[in-house]
């Protein structure tokens, strides 16, 4: 997926090592996005972004894998829905 994704954005929040914030207010934010060439000078692209909270038992770094886990994941099965889509036009 990794070549699928042009451009990446991550957040994370390490305020909870500098000042001992709890899983409540430690946020994770991952977004992706990918530009489909649709040939004719035409594209299409498909951006994702997911926030989620840490989970108990998680560190920072823990939760950031698992939300961009997801996104990548989520992000890869729209591109390949599109392609198949433009693919049958």
């Amino acid at each position: 997926m990794a070549d699928l994704c042009q451009s990446g954005m991550n957040q994370f929040n390490v305020l909870e090592r500098t000042q001992g914030m709890n899983n409540d207010e430690t946020k994770v934010t991952v977004g992706l996005g990918y530009t489909l060439n649709l040939g004719n000078f035409q594209s299409l692209r498909i951006d994702l972004s997911v926030s989620d909270s840490k989970r108990n038992g998680e560190n920072t770094a823990d939760a950031f894998e698992r939300v961009y886990a997801f996104v990548e994941q989520k992000l890869s099965e729209k591109v390949k829905e599109s392609l198949e889509e433009a693919d049958n036009k």
